[in-house]
């Protein structure tokens, strides 16, 4: 358990800041619990549904009959994962999922000497610019907090626990932002739109790995890192990248919540990022267009809370919490992932037409939320593209 008089000043500052609320019975998440991993091991969440889920990766699983379930579907799907693949079953033999139950491991060692540095804040600055270089579209920096650190993480040959490890003496961890493909997006629910999510690990994949590939050849450390090690979403929000939403997904003004998440942890002095009040967090408050989209009703419709009977849910912190278990119930009957929450997400529209921009301020601020939900509810619900219109090349926006 981790205690408040424990915590550095500047951390607790910064949990202001973002709006966390963590209580006195605030626990570390084990990577056991995650949805993913118990469908290994927990007789409760492993069904012939989660293991079809997981086979239809490799093709082993019959498609689902339906537009956007068809062989072609999760073909394009399983492709768009293949370099983050590579990458994830390297080390198996070993019991490491890189990326996902274990960090990217080094390719290149850190160089014996370092480089002379310029100030935190030019090198912080150099670092945004070389990440979007890269690939990534967006890239905040804050420091390490070992609270948002798995307390144990899973070896995957026989889903044991182990120790999650990384070097001494880090201290900053660089987040980047990754956005997902809109057209695909907007045909979710589909086999289809999982290749949205599949093509953005590859991508970020390949980006963390050059970024770190590059700290460390100037001389200072760099862990990288995608679902493993760390929760994604507490650093992107003390990175200044966004609020967390009542989707369970980080809301950036930029993508709204169609965005993956990779961090370097790293020991470069870097200046950090401050988290950023949006007021897209506050629209959440109103809003419940993804609670009642969700299909098995995994999502809230209330205010945030603390703490869930689910043992795949962090204690301790005052938030909107999903039932994990109903949610990923569903994604092993679709065998995909369901997204429907981001989809029909307001902020998923973007800022891309003056409406859209004239829309998202009236959200953002206090005094006229109330009519931007209205407006929203005017509009109604984003249509789904059909799949069989994104393969014509009809994106639909």
């Amino acid at each position: 358990m981790t205690r408040a008089n424990a915590i550095p000043q500047h951390l607790l500052d910064s949990d202001a800041a973002a709006g966390f609320e963590i209580t006195e019975d605030f626990e570390r998440f084990d990577q056991m619990n995650d949805m993913f991993t118990r469908a290994f091991w927990d007789d409760s969440v492993r069904s012939p549904d989660t293991d079809a889920f997981f086979n239809s990766y490799r093709m082993e699983a019959a498609p689902r009959r339906g537009e956007g379930f068809s062989q072609r579907d999760f073909a394009l799907r399983n492709a768009a994962w293949a370099v983050s693949d590579i990458i994830s079953n390297r080390a198996a033999a070993e019991g490491v999922r890189e990326g996902f139950q274990g960090a990217i491991r080094n390719d290149t060692p850190a160089a014996p000497e370092r480089v002379t540095l310029g100030s935190e804040a030019e090198e912080a600055r150099e670092i945004k610019r070389l990440a979007a270089f890269f690939g990534a579209d967006l890239c905040g920096i804050t420091h390490l907090d070992e609270r948002w650190h798995y307390s144990r993480v899973p070896d995957t040959r026989d889903m044991s626990a182990r120790p999650n490890e990384l070097p001494e003496g880090l201290t900053h961890v660089i987040v980047m932002g990754h956005e997902m493909d809109a057209g695909l997006v907007d045909t979710y629910p589909s086999a289809l739109a999982g290749a949205a999510t599949g093509r953005e690990y590859s991508h970020e994949t390949a980006i963390v790995i050059q970024l770190a590939a590059y700290i460390r050849n100037l001389g200072f450390q760099a862990v990288a890192s995608m679902n493993d090690t760390a929760l994604a979403i507490p650093y992107a929000i003390k990175a200044g990248l966004g609020e967390y939403g009542r989707n369970q997904m980080v809301l950036t003004p930029e993508f709204g919540p169609r965005v993956r998440f990779s961090k370097i942890f790293t020991d470069m002095p870097l200046a950090v990022d401050a988290p950023r009040q949006l007021g897209l967090a506050s629209y959440c408050t109103i809003c419940t267009k993804c609670a009642e989209a969700c299909p098995p009703r995994a999502l809230p419709n209330g205010p945030p809370a603390v703490g869930s009977d689910s043992p795949s849910t962090i204690r301790g912190v005052r938030k909107w919490s999903a039932n994990c278990e109903k949610c990923f119930g569903y994604w092993a009957k679709l065998r995909s992932d369901c997204a429907i929450c981001m989809r029909v997400c307001p902020f998923n529209r973007g800022q891309g037409t003056w409406a859209d921009r004239i829309w998202y301020y009236l959200a953002t601020t206090s005094r006229w939320r109330a009519l931007a939900l209205w407006v929203e509810n005017r509009r109604g619900l984003r249509k789904r593209l059909r799949p069989r219109d994104w393969w014509a090349g009809n994106q639909g926006r």
